[in-house]
């Protein structure tokens, strides 16, 4: 089914003999996203990775590998955050793997790792959302990334809904408009159409809403300690600010008596 061909647009990102070939040079548009893990105090949305991962499992997968990320990070505080039973029932019901000493495929446990891309076209999406920029500067200079940052997950979600229905075969290969895609044209096929999966939340499905989560999972995918790493950096900045406090106390003491003697 078309459904289950990939998040192949962000296959476009990669440069392989299947796929990302595009007529042209310009870049493609990209809006910025108020993701809940954005600025220093932001945090993943437990929901919303969730979510993400359903895509992902339904529609992403049957393509798109995830080979760095194990599937016991899934019950990790800050990230799906599942209960140690729903990990061991996700890996055994979604994944299998070559067992060497049964010679024999087994259901996979949650100290196994996400199966590899099952497309040799397909690129793994395990750091796919820190290698693609999605906001640069006037010359490349990389301005726009202060305020926006990187903008990876925003131009997966540009990727995923810029499609816009039109088609045009160039040397037998069908290239499709997508309003993101440096060039226009993309020969990758749109893998998301909305009302792809049933959230069990309830929350909504359309086309946009499925690429956000997809693309917020992604984004954990290949940044799980994120929220320790932005923590870490907060603590080193006010030890930094009590330290430069105490050093300009310290100083003024020291000279303090030498003042005013000239």
């Amino acid at each position: 089914m078309l459904k289950k061909l990939s998040i192949a647009a962000i296959a476009a990102l990669s440069l392989s003999a299947g796929g990302a070939m595009a007529a042209g040079g310009s870049s493609g548009h990209i809006e910025n996203i108020k993701f809940s893990f954005d600025g220093p105090f932001g945090t993943f949305d437990q929901n919303q990775l969730q979510r993400g991962l359903q895509v992902y499992t339904e529609v992403c997968s049957a393509c798109h590998g995830l080979r760095y990320v194990p599937l016991r990070t899934l019950g990790d505080e800050g990230g799906p955050h599942f209960s140690d039973k729903e990990v061991r029932a996700y890996a055994a019901q979604n994944f299998t793997v070559y067992d060497e000493e049964l010679e024999d495929d087994r259901e996979a446990k949650p100290t196994d790792f996400f199966p590899m891309s099952g497309d040799p076209n397909a690129p793994d999406l395990s750091l796919m959302a820190k290698a693609r920029a999605g906001f640069h500067g006037p010359a490349g200079t990389g301005i726009n990334q202060l305020f926006k940052g990187m903008g990876g997950p925003e131009y997966i979600v540009a990727i995923l809904a810029g499609y816009t229905g039109e088609e045009k075969e160039e040397a037998g290969t069908t290239f499709y408009e997508n309003t993101a895609f440096p060039g226009g044209w993309i020969a990758m096929a749109p893998p998301l159409y909305g009302e792809d999966v049933e959230f069990a939340d309830g929350h909504s499905n359309d086309l946009h809403h499925e690429a956000e989560d997809v693309a917020a999972f992604l984004m954990w995918a290949a940044e799980p300690k994120m929220m320790a790493r932005k923590q870490a950096g907060f603590t080193g900045v006010i030890l930094l600010l009590i330290l430069t406090t105490l050093l300009y106390l310290t100083n003024k003491k020291i000279w303090a008596p030498h003042k005013g003697k000239h």
